[in-house]
Formats: C-alpha cells, structure tokens, sequence
C-alpha cells in the first residue's frame, strides 16, 4: 500500500520502495474522526526479517479463508498448530485474528473463527436448544460448558428465574455449584451461576449479554469480583466491553450486569480485619489509577479503588472466610451503599450468608424499581 503522504509510494527517508499494510491497532483508543491503526512495511531497517510478518498475516488469512470455503470453523489454537514454526507463538495468530477482525469491522465468527470455550454455567432456569438438535440442560450443582452463541438456537427460560450471578473466580464458582445457591431455600425464586474463569471468553460474554439484552428488568444481573482492580478491571469488560474487542462492544457489553461485591468498604461490617487482607501489589497499583483515569468509570467503582489505594490492601473473594462468627455477620451487612434491608440466612458458610443477603435485596430492588 503507498504512504498516503506520498504520491510515489516511495519513503523519503530511504529513497526505497516499500510495502505497507495497515491494521486496526486495537490497543489505542478510537476518536470520533480517526480510527488507529499500525503498519507492516518491507522492508525494514531492522536486521530481523520483514518478510515474516507478512507471511504470518497472509498464512492467516489463508486459513480463514479455508474455514468459511469449507463450511468448518476453526479455533486460534487449530491454526497455530497448522503453522507452528512461522507464527512462533499462540499470540501471534491470537493477535493477526483480532486484528483482522477489527479492521474490517467485523467479528471472528464472520470469518469462521472460534476461540475455545472455557465459561461454565449452572442453575436450572435456563433450557439451552443448539442447531444441532441437541439440548442443554442445566443443573443446579453440576456445571456446563457454555456454547458458542453460533451453536445456540434459542434459550428456554423458567418462569421461576430471579436472578443472575456472574463470579470471577472458577474455585468460587465452583463452591456455589456445590452448595446449590441457584436452588437456595432463602432466596426467591431460581437463579443462574456463571464464570468466565478470570477475564471472560467471547462465548460468556455473548451468554451475559444475551440475558442483559433479553431477561424482564425484574431479573437483576450481578457480578462477584475480588474487591481489588483487577476484579473491578473483568467486571469492567462484562459491563462495557474490552479495549482489544472494542469493535465487538455493542454485540458483548451487557449493560444491565451490577457490582454485587465484594467492596472494601463493607469489611468492616463484615468483622474482617484488615490485617487478614493482602497487601496490594505495584501492579495493582498501576492497573487502580489506570481506572480512575478511564472515562466512564462509575462513582462508587472509584471509591472502592480509593479505599483500596488508602489503605494499601485489597479484598478477594476468599477473604468472606475470615467473617468473626457464623451467626451475626449478616444482620450487619450493608447490602447496598446506603443500607441493608430483608432478612437474611443465618446458616452455612459465610460466603453462601453474604451472597443470598445481597441477592435477596438486590432482587428485592429489582422488583420495587418495576414497579
């Protein structure tokens, strides 16, 4: 491709013909006149071959090419395998997708790629029909791999669903899996548990953004994070969307999806001292100020990365395990920012204590809100 800003397609500075490709740069913010973008040239003045990158990119358009011909998709991690010794690394095939993608504007499954899925789902208010005819049916201790949104047909919801939680955590999610919280006799009506494993896969976020877009407003959408920056950071890409998919936002950003907890400004109540939470790190440090920076960050988001900067400690998830009794903790806990209402459980763990107060009001809100 000749340099826009010079007619010959030479570049001055070498007095040399050169190739330039340019590609969406995916890692910059977009502005309402320019869209960024980065550039393979060659050559280059670099001793390292300019010819490699471009036969990556063209090796990898070949290989999507072959899936839609085909009528196969494929995963990155297929393609990287094809061609292991060019691409050298899985992010390298994991980079060129994403930026093809975003450079036409479109999304991978329109080039019939797929990554592998890793969210998990349970709860039984939900029936899951795929164009294969098979049928997924949930239950409320044994997980299921969720599918990908291309396979999915329609979605069959229980007139008994109340609620929705997404957990960062699989070993927390996994624990509620066990204690049954979407069938929990506490709370009213039936609810769905879901994990992305840590920042989400495509596959979860089509499934929350589904439920956002589709489930009655009664049906609150909350989201269990470690109260810490990088917690809030993969609740951020639930709510909002990613920087690295930002051309996907509007088919992946689930609106409706609330910070259910944990917050550092509830230890207290909780009776956790604060000797019992994790010093935070330079890295949690850096990622919390790169989120007071980012426009459209919410009010009480920014308190919380306040709190955690003040006080130098960060709150996870497990940290419910250190709550001083097993009988009296819930009564004091503040279910909202402005203060607790209903009547919570005051059996079992600390953690399944915390969550059915917290979803009891949040969906008692829900409903007073509709009304």
């Amino acid at each position: 491709m000749p340099d826009p800003h010079n007619g010959t397609g030479v570049d001055k500075r070498s007095s040399k013909c050169k190739v330039l490709l340019r590609l969406a740069n995916r890692r910059k913010e977009p502005s309402e006149s320019v869209s960024p973008t980065r550039t393979l040239a060659m050559p280059q003045r670099t001793g390292c071959s300019s010819a490699r990158p471009f036969a990556q990119l063209f090796r990898t358009v070949d290989l999507m090419h072959e899936a839609l011909v085909d009528e196969v998709p494929t995963t990155k991690r297929d393609m990287y395998y094809k061609d292991v010794e060019l691409y050298g690394s899985q992010s390298t095939v994991d980079r060129l997708v994403d930026d093809l993608a975003a450079t036409c504007q479109l999304s991978r499954a329109d080039f019939s790629v797929r990554a592998a899925s890793k969210g998990l789902v349970c709860g039984s208010g939900v029936i899951i029909r795929l164009r294969s005819g098979e049928t997924v049916e949930l239950g409320d201790s044994e997980p299921a791999l969720i599918p990908h949104a291309e396979d999915v047909q329609s979605f069959e919801v229980d007139s008994r669903l109340a609620w929705v939680l997404v957990v960062e955590k699989e070993a927390v999610f996994q624990t509620l899996c066990r204690l049954r919280l979407g069938t929990h006799e506490s709370l009213l009506g039936q609810g769905l548990v879901i994990t992305g494993k840590g920042y989400p896969d495509v596959a979860t976020r089509q499934l929350v953004k589904t439920l956002s877009a589709n489930l009655p407003s009664h049906i609150p959408i909350l989201g269990l994070v470690d109260g810490d920056a990088y917690g809030i950071d993969i609740l951020s890409v639930y709510k909002y969307g990613s920087l690295s998919m930002q051309h996907e936002n509007e088919q992946l950003a689930a609106a409706r999806i609330q910070w259910l907890g944990i917050w550092a400004s509830e230890l207290a109540a909780l009776g956790i001292p604060k000797d019992v939470l994790i010093p935070i790190t330079k890295h949690d440090e850096k990622k919390a100020r790169l989120l007071l920076k980012r426009e459209g960050t919410p009010t009480s988001w920014r308190r919380e990365l306040q709190c955690m900067l003040f006080t130098r400690r960060k709150a996870e998830i497990e940290v419910l395990g250190s709550v001083r009794s097993t009988t009296d903790c819930a009564a004091d806990l503040p279910s909202s920012r402005d203060a607790y209402s209903g009547e919570p459980s005051n059996s079992g763990p600390p953690l399944l204590r915390y969550l059915v107060a917290k979803i009891s009001t949040a969906c008692a809100e829900a409903r007073a809100n509709r009304l």
